[in-house]
């Protein structure tokens, strides 16, 4: 390899380094396994030891992997750094860590701990109170998130002893349960599902909303003491017994060390404990256990010389893939499963896997009867790695999706500009739940009290099969208070008015709840006020439709085809006929406000107005509200703390207006 090509293989390596430190720490949605980021690492490692002349200030291997991002509240700079650890991935490189610090210092201890995998955090007390608490972001400036914090059931709020300073370091996670029930949730309401706990785990905590926060059950181990004043504390387990007599959750089951062998054999029993614990770990942690051994070791810019952070490897086996089957998500959506013969990975028995989509299988030239190998991915979820070619059936046929639906027979759709293969029928069975929730809820029909609870026993009890069978309830009241659907008859005849009332929606409104894909509240506002009515909208062509903003091509196919369906249209006309109003009742575009007509978004928090509110407002004269900031938007209302919709839109040179320009907008004819 000459010269040249050595340079490009170390820029091709940094830029692919940094996009995944990006997907990982600052979008929670990683695109690669621990294991393969880990061999891009140890690849640039390599190649910058043996050539340290081109070695950068700003490559991965000299600088903590994410950025701080401005996303709950103000960024805060660490007092003392929160570095990443130095890794090392077999016996060997352990060993040269411990000969390495056992040749700099006299007589250390090592204490040996269980690395889990999740999002650092920074408390900082004063005087015993809980004042701060601070995300990792880029080691030297991370985001405060102190009242999602405060609402973690693990984070202390005041200490028992009240030290004048203490700040301490832990990792936010999620057990295996806990992200399981926000995952089911996340299907149910058709919501974006999450990869792994560590991603819920740091996406929840960076949220705005510290309801949600609570409401996911976010856990958190304490696993270093980062600064202390007021308090004589002088190792690591010193601090760790402080701790716990102070409330505080820390890691458990550490070991103290004094050689390699005790420090392997501590390793190694983290490892094989590592399928009976209920959260994630990512590796085993190696630690100097005395603050001033510590001080002389020293660190680097991006880790401290005292601690590194064993990996294990994934364990591997090899199987016989006997069936792909595929199911039907409550979106849709079409997951295809390898089922295989049943192998021990991490001391479970594993026989399935998820294969993702058909470019996943594409991409391995995965076929039935093959040879596959499988492991667990962060030592919890089964996956399929490759291929055994040579053992492969001479008969064996590439495996292709089906074009129609394993559970109701409608065709099968892959989406736009992704690899995902859908269902098209929103009244089939398998999407029952998710169709309904969606449209009883407040951006659809919104129907008070009639909650996921009793829309899973309404449907359990064969009560409805789609939307429409709703307003069919109120002729089977005896029944529904027999079965205690809603409870008893006050709570039932109250819910049963309220699915009355809902009759009287906008024609947008029940729109939304249809379900049409890519028809949300905004679209479906637009629809109508351009069309004047669902029955006017069935008859619409794709041209009729491409005439509409912001409707393209596509988006026109799929409300085009949701007409064309006897099945959906049969369902309109139960609509029909129980009430409902299928005509425009907003003002037309002609209205002579100057917001008729205009496009606008809303972005940050209004003083005299709520989201709601403000775009109700717009809407009465005639304007169309958007979610998100495009060529066709023609005013941003910037409220207090507006986000990155601000900055698109004066790159876009869009007018932006204050919330008092945007009254004077309001009341101008």
């Amino acid at each position: 390899m000459d010269i040249e090509e050595i340079k490009s293989e170390l820029t091709n390596l940094r830029k692919e380094i940094r996009r995944h430190n990006k997907k990982y720490y600052d979008d929670d949605a990683p695109e690669i396994s621990d294991f393969e980021y880990d061999k891009l690492m140890t690849r640039l490692k390599e190649l910058e030891a043996e050539y340290p002349e081109f070695v950068t200030a700003t490559s991965p291997t000299q600088i903590v992997g994410g950025s701080a991002r401005r996303t709950v509240g103000k960024l805060v700079p660490h007092d003392v750094p929160m570095l990443s650890l130095q890794d090392v991935f077999n016996k060997d490189e352990v060993e040269n860590f411990v000969n390495d610090t056992l040749a700099k210092i006299e007589n250390p201890e090592f204490v040996v701990e269980e690395k889990i995998d999740g999002l650092s955090l920074a408390l900082k007390y004063k005087d015993g109170e809980l004042f701060e608490a601070v995300t990792r972001g880029d080691g030297s400036i991370g985001e405060d998130v102190t009242e999602n914090a405060r609402v973690i059931p693990d984070v202390v709020q005041n200490l028992k002893d009240t030290p004048g300073y203490f700040e301490i370091r832990g990792e936010v996670y999620m057990t295996r349960k806990d992200f399981a029930a926000v995952n089911e949730r996340q299907e149910r309401l058709g919501l974006k599902i999450f990869a792994n706990p560590r991603n819920c785990a740091a996406g929840t905590l960076r949220r705005l909303n510290p309801g949600i926060v609570a409401e996911r059950k976010l856990s958190m181990f304490v696993f270093n003491l980062q600064a202390v004043e007021g308090a004589e504390i002088s190792s690591h387990v010193d601090a760790y017994e402080f701790m716990k007599r102070n409330g505080i959750k820390i890691i458990h089951n550490y070991k103290v060390c004094k050689n390699f062998s005790e420090v392997w054999a501590a390793i190694e029993e983290i490892g094989n404990s590592r399928q009976n614990l209920e959260y994630d770990i990512d590796g085993a942690v190696v630690k100097v256990n005395n603050f001033n051994q510590r001080e002389i070791l020293g660190a680097t810019g991006k880790f401290p010389r005292w601690a590194a952070a064993y990996k294990y490897p994934p364990e591997e086996k090899e199987t016989i893939l006997r069936k792909i089957e595929l199911s039907v998500g409550r979106t849709g959506r079409v997951t295809p499963t390898a089922v295989f013969d049943p192998v021990n990975l991490c001391g479970t028995r594993v026989e399935r896997a998820t294969l993702h989509n058909q470019d996943f299988i594409d991409s391995l030239d995965i076929r039935i009867g093959d040879t596959i190998k499988v492991y667990k991915s962060g030592e919890i979820i089964p996956k399929v790695s490759g291929v055994i070619f040579e053992k492969r059936p001479s008969d064996s046929l590439p495996f292709k999706f089906p074009e129609t639906c394993p559970v109701c027979g409608h065709s099968l759709e892959r989406e736009e500009n992704a690899a995902d293969y859908r269902c098209i029928n929103s009244n089939c069975p398998a999407q029952v739940e998710n169709h309904i929730l969606n449209f009883v809820g407040r951006g659809a029909v919104d129907i008070k009290g009639l909650g996921e609870n009793a829309i899973l026993k309404l449907i359990d009890e064969g009560f409805i099969k789609n939307v429409s069978d709703i307003y069919k309830l109120k002729d089977r009241r005896e029944e529904l208070i027999e079965k205690k659907i809603f409870g008893l008859a006050k709570n039932t005849d109250k819910i049963l008015a309220a699915i009355e009332e809902s009759k009287k929606n906008s024609p947008a409104k029940l729109l939304t709840g249809l379900g049409i894909i890519g028809v949300g509240s905004s679209v479906a506002k637009t629809l109508i006020q351009n069309f004047g009515g669902i029955e006017e909208l069935s008859k619409a062509t794709i041209e009729d439709l491409k005439n509409v903003p912001d409707i393209g091509e596509i988006l026109a196919g799929h409300i085009v085809k949701f007409f064309g369906d006897p099945e959906n249209m049969e369902i309109l006309n139960e609509f029909r006929i129980a009430g409902f109003n299928f005509k425009d009742d907003m003002p037309k575009n002609s209205s002579t406000s100057e917001i008729a007509g205009k496009v606008l978004v809303l972005t940050g928090t209004l003083e005299k107005y709520s989201r709601n509110d403000a775009a109700k407002l717009i809407e009465e004269r005639g304007g169309i509200v958007k979610n998100s900031v495009g060529k066709k938007v023609d005013f941003v209302i910037a409220g207090e703390n507006a986000g990155s919709k601000l900055s698109k839109a004066g790159e876009l040179g869009i007018k932006i207006l204050s919330e008092a320009e945007f009254e004077k907008l309001l009341q101008a004819d």
